[in-house]
């Protein structure tokens, strides 16, 4: 009989962590291809059901009737419940909208009339069918009728593959509405294409729930606060931000000065200063950070390396046409955005949780089965 003996030779130790990493990665390639071909799958069986006028021509039962009739069918396979089925003429709905004039998803595309529809239409292909399936039905959910906005989720998720808790974080702060929205002057002090990636990337408000402030505070407070979570400020920041120091210290002249908080983008490859305001918005406070993104270009930036760093000034309350004006007064690349610290709830909330009598009776019914 066989014994098993262990191997120790360090050469055969690093194949097998080959092997099981290769495996690994196997799986995970094998759900991405599942995961298309099923989202290519609900896509033509929405578009059977509208070009079909499925529920007008069947009826009422339709859906549960499809859904019976397919699980006995394919008796093996569980994603047929007429949840799924309504998801899936959703889904189609939704996103051809925007298709409408360009070749049907899951074509071939050769018969575009220019490369640029061509391409379109393939970065639309490839990021609607590159996200899981649970992602899409909080997308319908919440977008049921903008499908630009659910888009620019969809978008989100491919780049910066954001988990589905992620995803209804930024959905229920509005990411939508807030994404590029602070008060800026890139155009004027940025060049060419830069200023408007600075734009995307910038956020107002800003949600700062997850602090969980509730008291009276400082600002001391709030940047600890901020620092605390520092994984989720980034994540709030949005994408490429680097972490580089607090009240980070920078010589001019015989001067001592300390920036707020200071980071590094990795997409725009230049240094971004922040400075925290608890208070209104003053036009000295441009003033201030002007002189910080100046004094990091002249310290901190290396020819070659780093784009002109940008400054962001996030106040708790500012006047438009003020923030406006003393942007227009600088030279240096500044946005002004506002900050909150409650999460942005719906107005209305009532039939997004049960009731207690509704739990009680749910409870019931199980226990009486």
């Amino acid at each position: 009989m066989s014994q098993s003996i262990t191997i120790t030779d360090h050469d055969y130790s690093l194949w097998v962590k080959q092997l099981s990493k290769r495996f690994r990665q196997s799986q995970i390639q094998s759900a991405v291809r599942v995961n298309q071909e099923m989202l290519r799958y609900y896509w033509e069986l929405g578009r059977d059901i509208v070009a079909l006028n499925a529920e007008n021509k069947y009826g009422r039962g339709f859906y549960a009737n499809l859904s019976r009739d397919l699980r006995q069918s394919i008796p093996e396979v569980t994603c047929f419940s007429e949840t799924s089925i309504r998801y899936a003429k959703r889904f189609f709905e939704l996103y051809n909208q925007l298709l409408i004039n360009l070749p049907q998803v899951g074509e071939d595309l050769q018969d575009a009339d220019t490369a640029h529809t061509q391409q379109v239409a393939q970065k639309l292909e490839t990021d609607l069918f590159s996200i899981p399936w649970g992602h899409h039905k909080y997308i319908i959910d919440k977008c049921s009728n903008d499908p630009n906005k659910a888009l620019f989720y969809v978008q989100q998720i491919v780049e910066n593959g954001w988990s589905r808790s992620t995803l209804l974080n930024f959905m229920s702060t509005g990411l939508y509405e807030r994404q590029g929205k602070a008060l800026t002057n890139f155009q004027d002090t940025l060049p060419g294409i830069g200023s408007d990636l600075a734009q995307e990337l910038t956020k107002d408000p800003y949600c700062f729930a997850f602090t969980g402030i509730t008291q009276p505070y400082n600002e001391h407070i709030l940047k600890d606060a901020l620092l605390n979570n520092i994984t989720t400020f980034l994540t709030e920041l949005g994408t490429g931000f680097a972490y580089v120091g607090k009240e980070y210290r920078l010589q001019i002249g015989e001067a001592e000065n300390f920036i707020d908080l200071l980071f590094y983008n990795l997409n725009l490859s230049c240094y971004v200063v922040i400075e925290v305001k608890i208070g209104k918005f003053v036009f000295a406070d441009v003033g201030q950070l002007g002189g910080y993104v100046v004094a990091c270009n002249h310290i901190l930036c290396k020819e070659g390396r780093d784009n002109p760093t940008i400054g962001l000034l996030i106040c708790k309350e500012k006047d438009r046409i003020q923030a406006q004006y003393a942007l227009e007064s600088s030279s240096q690349p500044i946005a002004i955005s506002e900050y909150e610290l409650e999460k942005f709830y719906p107005e209305k909330v009532e039939g997004t949780m049960p009731t207690i009598e509704e739990l009680e009776a749910k409870l019931g019914d199980g226990m009486n089965k």
